[in-house]
């Protein structure tokens, strides 16, 4: 069984893909350890990078291109300053010359040196091979962007077909819904404490305390960068951000001056349903308009999907209750961690294997499965407040215009956010025995429903929306 940590499922990176932006920018980081590992690093005299599948098809839209080329600069996704990007980027294409890891200048030219290969590879569609020209020869190494920026590599591909088993160290593993609920009614904790135990025995709480606090400090400075940003977002559909407007009337006057200033300056506004709609909307729009904008956002559980448990989350703090604080924060990260988890290990979390039902689908569960725990929801009521939300996403496509994540990537994350609140609620008002679908048989069904999904419908672009409407009438 694999080990997922809630690190793991909320990672802090750079937009606007956790899936074709933050995973070839770590494996391009990875690629770089291995040549180093191996004693080759030094005599590398060209790099090639070929990209397959959805990688190639919507990486011009993902930034891709973008991202290995800042991976194999040596920048980090996580506290790099945003405004270098253009600037390495910009240097590479003008100066056709790669400052490889930040410690050796190789020539590199974008259009020759990153090769675009429509076909896929036979493990996973997001496939990518890097190659390294060593006296005459090339060693390549080759992997996979499985979704929500995590990364695998070939070897570990062979090693699961070989049936090596990975062990997890966990002292209380989690693969189902079902087991999560015996380990709760085992040590008589909440979905969070489970977790919180877990956590525990691979880092110290005070670790654990300055993760998640840089984890939330990250999703609420997207937010309030998201709500005080204008203008249109880059990629040529000239999409015009609306959370800057609706923020504006909504907040009305009122002043303040930092991002927490703001969360306490919210509190403070008028609720009713209509504006209650229209706050969770701006948080989730604003989220995944930085997202659109290769801004920093945290992957949750991928970046397309990013505003749903932020916006939730926020939801929480300034509507539900006003004396919430950092442990209801931690509390609130950590289900939504593992309902993730859960569809990781079983199913999929990368559009590109499941369309966005893989995506919001799954980040608007884990949302769910969090705020009914904060509510005051038992264990059991989490796990079908999971299973409402999901059971509500099944079969939702991807299909991105002109490979951006942006339309209908945007809108999607306010539809999955006010789900989430509404399948809380739901939960709240059942009684787990009565429930015909549990969470596990969601999951099941997500997996089923992916299997049979036509690749049009996977992050391809040529399927639904991404078709349907042409680019001209943007």
């Amino acid at each position: 069984m694999e080990c997922i940590s809630v690190f793991d499922m909320l990672k802090i990176g750079v937009g606007p893909s956790s899936s074709h932006t933050l995973g070839p920018w770590r494996a391009a980081e990875r690629w770089i350890k291995e040549l180093k590992a191996k004693k080759r690093f030094d005599k590398v005299e060209k790099i090639t990078v070929d990209l397959y599948g959805s990688l190639s098809l919507t990486g011009k839209g993902h930034a891709t291109d973008f991202a290995v080329i800042l991976g194999l600069t040596g920048a980090d996704p996580e506290r790099m300053p945003i405004e270098d990007i253009d600037t390495i980027i910009s240097g590479v294409k003008t100066n056709h010359v790669l400052n490889f890891n930040n410690e050796r200048a190789i020539p590199f030219d974008f259009k020759t040196n990153i090769v675009f290969n429509r076909k896929s590879l036979p493990f996973h569609s997001n496939g990518m091979v890097f190659s390294a020209l060593i006296n005459g020869r090339n060693y390549k190494s080759t992997y996979y962007s499985i979704g929500g920026g995590f990364v695998v590599q070939e070897e570990r591909k062979v090693s699961k077909a070989n049936k090596i088993i990975f062990y997890c160290t966990f002292p209380y593993p989690v693969a189902y819904g079902e087991e999560l609920l015996k380990f709760c009614d085992q040590l008589q904790l909440p979905i969070s404490g489970v977790v919180l135990e877990n956590e525990k025995s691979i880092r110290d709480e005070a670790s654990i305390d300055f993760e998640l606090k840089r984890i939330w400090d990250t999703m609420l400075e997207c937010m309030y960068v998201g709500c005080h940003t204008e203008g249109n977002l880059p990629g040529g559909l000239n999409v015009r951000r609306r959370a800057y407007d609706m923020h504006k009337n909504i907040i009305g006057d009122n002043t303040y001056d930092n991002p927490q200033e703001w969360l306490e300056t919210i509190r403070k506004t008028e609720v009713k349903f209509r504006q209650i709609l229209k706050w969770v909307s701006c948080f989730a729009l604003a989220v995944n308009e930085v997202n659109a904008s290769l801004g920093r956002v945290v992957t949750a559980p991928t970046n397309g999907s990013a505003g749903v448990i932020p916006s939730v989350l926020m939801y929480y703090l300034v509507i539900e209750n006003h004396d919430a604080d950092f442990e209801h924060i931690k509390k609130f990260l950590f289900v939504a961690s593992e309902i993730g988890s859960i569809f990781k290990k079983n199913a999929t979390i990368s559009a590109a294997m499941g369309g966005c039902q893989a995506e919001i689908g799954v980040s608007s569960a884990m949302a769910a499965g969090a705020l009914c725990e904060l509510l005051g929801g038992t264990p059991e009521q989490v796990l079908v407040a999971a299973e409402i939300a999901m059971e509500h996403h099944l079969g939702l496509t991807c299909d991105p215009i002109g490979g951006l994540v942006q339309i209908p990537c945007i809108e999607r994350n306010s539809m999955g956010a006010i789900k989430a609140i509404n399948a809380a609620e739901l939960a709240l008002e059942t009684d787990p025995n009565n429930v015909k679908v549990p969470l596990d048989k969601v999951v099941q069904t997500m997996w089923e429903t992916a299997k049979d999904m036509s690749s049009k419908y996977k992050e391809t672009s040529e399927g639904g929306l991404a078709v349907g409407v042409n680019l001209t009438d943007c």
